[in-house]
């Protein structure tokens, strides 16, 4: 099988709708083939054949991932599958595979951190700086706006040059944003609050290019079979950095007189977690999957097609609206607790188990999910949930029981961060051949841009006042709470929760098929007919589009 590398985008949206113009559930296509003698070949049948490809089992996300007979390069499209050299896997390979995963998500890890360092202590951190809590929370807005403005150059990089260019460029942002912090933290008694600010922009433009590339990487590197898991490690490698923020910082920075130090060992654990980025292969020794060796759609017809697609916008708005909450609940967590007499400790323990408990339920839920392709079923499940959530923390703060704000943030973060890896994955499947780097950088971006906007948001909703916590007179409403801004961001939730409920609805089933699937069905039942009918020793027949 072959993968011409000079299709255009219009013939290959004909001939990828030719292909796949059946569900799942009809019979086998029975393409013939003529023999060299003439006569034709023996169409395939319903009989296991043994090929390869698509059909391998769930755990290969760990396994491997050199295809057997499949020959080739993952970049140039030029797949070819081989008839021949059975099963030649190593167990190197294996561990070159798994440190791929391990690393692109190390550069995911340590933006995170940046993002969140002055969150859980926000108080400290004014203090040090001689800033008020709100010139303190621009760090983190700045930071998700510098997202936004460098998007369209991520996913150029990433269209143009793969996953590894996007990860080492986020890296060396990354490494320079980090050491700038430190540098202008250490200058003065209180530090260079700009330099801090111009540091922390940095690292803002650092991320779309790492949180950006899992998706692509999950397409190139991995089978339909483990890619919701593999884009669920690399993409929630983010979060967890955040989890380790909230959790360590205010341990780190009991007092103001402690921040510098603590901005040097976030510097230190980023720079050493960035250098694996530069040794990480830009592509695997031999394509994995059909779909992924696929010449994808340029960007303009890529970009007109998903801004017409009603399925895309059912499903990029809820991502965006609770990526942006997510943002600004991790950003206030401890502006959010601390009128009610919480301590900073407290509020990074609440933010880390938010994140934790995501990751842990995410881990669970993606093999799952992998395996069963129950990607629309997940969606419509977990989005009500994510709302009651952001519902009942409404009234968590006022309780002042700290058993009620753990629980909920707990089920929250579960709901959320299994939901991320589904809808970046299903958004690929329903508008494929759409490069996947399109549609990750469009809805991390509007996460990210309405993050940043509710942040301001909510900041303008608090109440005026003293806000930490030593002005509380047990009422339900003290002094600098934000009761207001947690109603912003309930009603905020439950408006969009009806879009994802009715994708499939009104006779739009077809705007819900999973096209990437199907293509490599198709492709994996050509290579059956080609070895069955033993015609064509290198080819499986046809064209991948």
């Amino acid at each position: 099988m072959t993968v011409p590398e000079n299709i255009e985008s219009g013939e290959q949206e004909k001939q990828f709708e030719a292909n796949n113009t059946t569900d799942s559930t009809s019979p086998p296509i029975t393409n013939t083939k003529t023999t060299a003698t003439g006569e034709k070949a023996r169409p395939a049948s319903n009989s296991k054949a043994h090929t390869h490809g698509e059909t391998l089992p769930g755990w290969t996300i760990m396994r491997p991932l050199r295809m057997r007979g499949i020959r080739g390069s993952a970049r140039n499209g030029n797949a070819q599958v081989s008839t021949t050299d059975e099963g030649k896997e190593t167990d190197k390979k294996g561990d070159d595979d798994l440190k791929v995963t391990e690393t692109n998500g190390s550069g995911d890890r340590d933006g995170a951190g940046e993002w969140l360092s002055f969150s859980a202590n926000s108080n400290t951190v004014a203090q040090y700086y001689a800033v008020s809590e709100s010139v303190v929370n621009w760090l983190s807005t700045a930071f998700l706006f510098a997202f936004v403005i460098v998007s369209p150059l991520t996913i150029y990089v990433l269209h143009r040059g793969g996953p590894k260019p996007s990860i080492v460029t986020a890296s060396l942002l990354i490494l320079l944003g980090n050491w700038i912090r430190y540098g202008a933290t250490r200058s003065g008694p209180h530090g260079n609050f700009g330099g801090v600010m111009f540091g922390q922009i940095l690292t803002g433009l650092a991320q779309p290019f790492v949180l950006s590339a899992p998706t692509r990487y999950s397409d190139l590197w991995f089978t339909n079979r483990g890619r919701v898991a593999a884009t669920a490690l690399m993409s929630l490698a983010n979060p967890f950095g955040g989890a380790l923020a909230q959790l360590i910082d205010p341990f780190w920075a009991d007092a103001p007189s402690d921040i510098p130090n603590m901005v040097l060992y976030i510097a230190i654990i980023s720079s050493i977690a960035s250098i694996p980025s530069f040794f990480i292969p830009a592509e695997p020794p031999t394509p994995v999957s059909a779909s992924g060796t696929v010449p994808k759609q340029p960007l303009l017809p890529s970009l007109k097609f998903l801004f017409t697609s009603p399925e895309f916008y059912m499903i990029m708005i809820p991502f965006t609206v609770y990526v942006g909450l997510f943002n600004s609940i991790s950003s206030l967590i401890n502006q959010m607790l601390e009128p009610y007499s919480f301590s900073e400790t407290e509020a990074g323990i609440a933010g880390a188990l938010l994140i934790v408990v995501g990751l842990v339920t995410s881990a669970v839920t993606s093999p799952i999910i992998d395996r069963t392709k129950s990607y629309l079923m997940a969606i419509k499940l977990q989005v009500p949930v994510i709302a009651l959530c952001y519902l009942a923390f409404t009234w968590a703060p006022s309780t002042r029981n700290l058993g009620a704000v753990y629980a909920i943030l707990s089920i929250l973060g579960a709901a959320s961060f299994s939901l991320v890896p589904v809808v970046l994955e299903y958004l690929i499947e329903i508008t494929h051949p759409v490069s996947p780097e399109v549609t990750s950088t469009i809805c991390w971006s509007g996460g990210q841009l309405l993050g940043g906007i509710f942040i301001l948001i909510s900041d303008a909703l608090r109440a005026p006042g003293i806000n930490d916590g030593t002005a509380d007179d047990g009422s339900k409403r003290p002094m600098g709470n934000m009761w207001r801004a947690l109603i912003f961001q309930t009603v905020v939730a439950c408006v969009v929760v009806p879009l994802p409920l009715m994708l499939g609805w009104f006779g739009r089933g077809h705007g819900v098929r999973m096209r990437r699937i199907e293509a490599d069905k198709g492709a994996t039942e050509g290579r059956r007919m080609g070895v069955e009918s033993g015609v064509g020793g290198e080819g499986g027949g046809g064209v991948v589009s």
